[in-house]
């Protein structure tokens, strides 16, 4: 028998299959968003194994139809990229919280997940900081080399440092000790002991 929490995530896979936008994941191009979801949920499995089914509901749908909101659509510059942001968080936990309800949760479960979603309370709330802390070590291990690369190009490391540094304050203190576990290729590697430094 399916249970509500396997039905959801196959509605958030069947959403993120949708996605127009491709990666390559062994020379095979794959939804990006759908890997995304994937990476998000192994990561959460791997250091986080006994999270509640709201975490894992909100780990998986962290993108879910990411592409429905375009950064084109916001003003260019800093206010524009928060709004977006926040727009962004807004419509993946109000896109979640309506799967869940036609999935057999209820208002109370499915708006507790909306909220990790949202990241709220996030320093208070366990379940938003794991959110966020899965977030950045699935960035720093499948995404920061392409991100890097493209400031490199550019010289600019300082920016580089920026974004490891905020990404840093954005995380706990367990979060800290499995992103120094994590074995980055060594230009990346030597670019995080900078930020950190």
């Amino acid at each position: 028998m399916t249970t509500p929490l396997q039905k959801v995530i196959a509605a958030i896979d069947a959403i993120n299959q949708e996605d127009p936008n491709v990666t390559v994941v062994n020379n095979q191009p794959q939804p990006k968003e759908l890997v995304y979801g994937h990476y998000m949920t192994g990561c959460l499995n791997q250091y986080w194994p006994d999270s509640n089914e709201h975490l894992q509901i909100a780990v998986r749908a962290q993108h879910i139809k990411r592409w429905h909101l375009q950064r084109a659509e916001f003003p260019m510059g800093k206010q524009g990229y928060l709004t977006w942001r926040k727009e962004l968080g807004k419509f993946h936990a109000e896109t979640t919280k309506q799967l869940m309800l036609e999935n057999g949760y209820d208002e109370n479960s499915a708006e507790k997940t909306a909220s990790i979603i949202r990241k709220e309370k996030l320093k208070s709330n366990t379940d938003s900081q794991t959110l966020e802390d899965v977030a950045c070590l699935v960035f720093l291990q499948y995404y920061f080399d392409e991100f890097a690369a493209k400031y490199i190009e550019e010289d600019n490391e300082e920016k580089i440092i920026r974004i490891v540094q905020l990404t840093w304050k954005k995380m706990s203190e367990r979060g800290h000790e499995i992103a120094l576990s994590l074995t980055l290729p060594d230009h990346l590697a030597a670019l995080v002991s900078k930020a950190l430094s």
